[in-house]
């Protein structure tokens, strides 16, 4: 196995994303710079300009057609993957800081940080066939709790949204109503604020990353907790194999994090763990600072690590 280093990005990474085929690779970073990549040899295609702020997430839609990125300069931007050229700014009245299309990308989830006197929100937005049909009006505002949503996705067929952030709480909203449905028990559940959270294939279950130094797998449905895998550093960053059992956690703080009690901390390592028995079955080294970003190859075969500094590992 001879990995692929992909070096671009001025600024620490923040969030990967492959397109349904896995051919192109697209990537976040505080360089206000959304990238996309030749998934097979690390080749830059070209980037994102318009952003004036750390881009947070991005999603592709299913055809690779359109790139929807959630940035810190209080926007969300829907672009034309191939051109590079903006169709639509969506703005907010604070960062905007995790984006996600529904199946079939007729919608979009968008959530905002809390700012000022505003909470955070989870907002879904409709998204036009036709670039200039496009409107920024919300079909659904839910009023998130206290606290960051760090991620918001589409549950099986776009009828709930699951959200988690700082307050350690995951939930599941009523996707038409905005009715809280479910929320995860606290005793069972995340004790830090939750940094991450990656579907299955098929959408029956998800894994979430913690602070607390874990990352859980739970039932879509039921919010069941089904697994946990328990690491010896923060986790930023969490990804499932679609072909195997694996899952797989990255994570770590920054040097000026680190106490001279925690001497641990400072590993940089992306961590196999099996789905089923929870044990470690391997890992990745190479990196000088958290992995921030993490994900794997549509096809199973590929996974790819991101951290601060700047750089990608394709394993």
């Amino acid at each position: 196995m001879r990995p692929i280093l992909m070096k671009g990005h001025e600024r620490p990474l923040t969030f990967l994303k492959y397109n349904r085929d896995g051919d192109l690779l697209f990537s976040c970073a505080k360089d206000h710079n959304p990238t996309v990549w030749f998934a097979d040899n690390g080749e830059r295609l070209g980037t994102y300009r318009g952003h004036n702020g750390a881009v947070w997430t991005c999603d592709v839609s299913r055809d690779s057609a359109r790139l929807i990125t959630g940035s810190a300069d209080q926007t969300a931007k829907l672009w034309d993957v191939q051109s590079g050229l903006q169709l639509y700014t969506f703005n907010f009245d604070s960062p905007a800081r995790s984006v996600d299309f529904s199946v079939g990308d007729k919608l979009a989830v968008i959530t905002t940080d809390p700012f000022m006197e505003l909470p955070s929100a989870i907002h879904v937005k409709r998204i036009a066939n036709d670039p200039s049909q496009q409107i920024g009006e919300s079909v659904l505002l839910i009023k998130g709790p206290q606290g960051r949503i760090n991620r918001a996705i589409w549950g099986p067929l776009n009828t709930t949204i699951i959200s988690a952030g700082e307050d350690a709480v995951i939930r599941i909203w009523d996707s038409e109503t905005g009715k809280l449905l479910q929320e995860s028990d606290k005793e069972s559940g995340h004790k830090k604020t939750v940094t991450s959270l990656a579907k299955s294939a098929d959408d029956s279950h998800f894994l979430t990353g913690s602070l607390d130094k874990s990352a859980r797998l739970w039932d879509t449905r039921s919010l069941t907790l089904i697994k946990t895998y328990v690491t010896e550093r923060p986790v930023n960053a969490v990804t499932m194999s679609p072909l195997l059992d694996h899952v797989v956690i990255g994570g770590g703080q920054d040097a000026s994090a680190v106490t001279t009690t925690d001497h641990r901390a400072g590993k940089f390592e992306a961590k196999f763990f099996d789905k089923i028995l929870q044990e470690e079955i391997g890992g990745v080294k190479g990196h000088f600072g958290p992995i921030n970003a993490l994900a794997f190859n549509p096809d199973g075969k590929r996974c790819i690590h991101c951290s601060s500094p700047p750089f990608c590992v394709a394993s």
